[in-house]
């Protein structure tokens, strides 16, 4: 009788605790997210921010097939550290904002690398140019928050990025873009 008692004790045990452990994620809190840039430029590092993105996100890790996420990034709200690049930032050399004012990251399929680590594959398009990118996430799961920490190199060439008197070294052709999503657990 001990023994029924306690192979259904720990059958129960091992039900909650996968049940603990399946999250799923489907809401961003875009106030407590951030989208940041680092690159060189003349041999400096330089630092930048995009203040104004919407996100969606489907994200169980025990359904990863259907794991789906957007990101679109409104690019006039660029802030690369001074009122000059912004201003240039803009311009149809770089951005070209006016004909294309949004930058858009849609998934095709997550998969899991490691213990909360995940390779997100998804089509990217900025300035009007469609590429297909691999991007690292690690999950970050925190109480009853998901924190998504992600890097993507964007190589500016490809996408027509910093063209005329622009396309030369003074700013790297590798764009280091960071993300941390932040995802109330529902």
């Amino acid at each position: 009788m001990r023994a029924r008692f306690t192979a259904a004790a720990l059958s129960v045990c091992l039900c909650v605790m996968h049940v603990v452990q399946a999250a799923e994620y489907n809401r961003v809190n875009t106030t407590a997210s951030q989208i940041s840039f680092t690159y060189n430029q003349m041999g400096s590092q330089m630092y930048g921010t995009f203040g104004k993105f919407d996100a969606t996100l489907q994200f169980d890790s025990d359904n990863l097939a259907g794991a789906h996420t957007t990101l679109h990034i409104d690019l006039n709200s660029i802030d690369a550290g001074s009122t000059d690049a912004n201003t240039e930032l803009v311009k149809p050399a770089w951005f070209d904002t006016q004909r294309f004012p949004v930058a858009l990251f849609e998934s095709s399929r997550f998969t899991q690398v490691a213990d909360n680590h995940y390779l997100v594959t998804g089509q990217l398009t900025v300035k009007g140019i469609t590429r297909e990118v691999q991007v690292p996430v690690e999950f970050k799961p925190d109480s009853a928050i998901g924190i998504f920490d992600g890097e993507l190199v964007l190589k500016r060439s490809e996408f027509g990025l910093g063209a005329g008197e622009w396309a030369d070294t003074v700013v790297s052709n590798d764009i280091a873009i960071k993300f941390k999503v932040v995802a109330p657990q529902q």
